[in-house]
């Protein structure tokens, strides 16, 4: 997992608030039961929330695992992506996703945003040079650029902030299923452990319903 430094992450909890104290985690260690649950965006649907940063390369690796499993998901599991927001590029990455997720066009174009980043090294970190990108993958400029600059996108960014300060992460790409445990990919032991843990834990709120 692509953890913070910890004078990054002490910076990170004063910005935010974030609360440093969580449940211990159970005896194998795989995730970690949150103190203060957090309520789940769909009441009666079991929610699963993997907070990322397009910026980091953990999480990109993750995407060929993660991906093929949120398409088989059933019906009573929500899946939910919140990018996680600690500064700087995290801030402007995370922005411009939530803006494509509100134009409708996020599923679309995450792959490509994820590879110009990643792949082809480009910084995505000011909106015209967001737009001049997304451009090419068929958004329309003018109107990410509105909506990127709009009070709606602005409270979404406050909301993404508010969760990851409930979650307590301290690095990304982090899960959380139903807004009570949390886990990545070092305390799983893998990307496909992480989803083997998502599955259990999905299984276990099933059966408490």
């Amino acid at each position: 997992m692509r953890n913070l430094i910890l004078s990054a992450a002490l910076v990170a909890a004063s910005v935010f608030g974030m609360s440093v104290q969580a449940a211990e985690p159970p005896a194998d260690g795989k995730y970690v039961e949150l103190n203060n649950p957090v309520p789940v965006a769909v009441p009666g649907k079991i929610e699963v929330v993997e907070l990322f940063w397009y910026g980091c390369p953990h999480c990109y690796s993750f995407e060929p695992t993660i991906n093929p499993w949120i398409e088989k998901l059933p019906k009573d599991v929500h899946f939910v992506r919140v990018p996680a927001m600690f500064g700087g590029a995290w801030d402007a990455h995370g922005q411009m996703f939530l803006t494509l997720e509100a134009m409708g066009v996020e599923g679309k174009v995450h792959s490509a945003v994820f590879n110009a980043i990643q792949v082809e090294h480009k910084r995505l970190t000011k909106p015209e040079e967001m737009a001049d990108f997304l451009a090419t993958q068929g958004v329309d400029k003018d109107k990410f650029l509105a909506t990127f600059n709009s009070f709606a996108i602005k409270g979404q960014v406050q909301k993404a902030r508010d969760l990851a300060k409930k979650y307590e992460i301290s690095g990304v790409p982090t899960m959380v299923v139903n807004g009570k445990y949390r886990f990545d990919l070092g305390s799983a032991g893998g990307p496909e452990e992480t989803i083997n843990v998502a599955d259990q834990l999905i299984a276990k709120e099933r059966a408490a319903q």
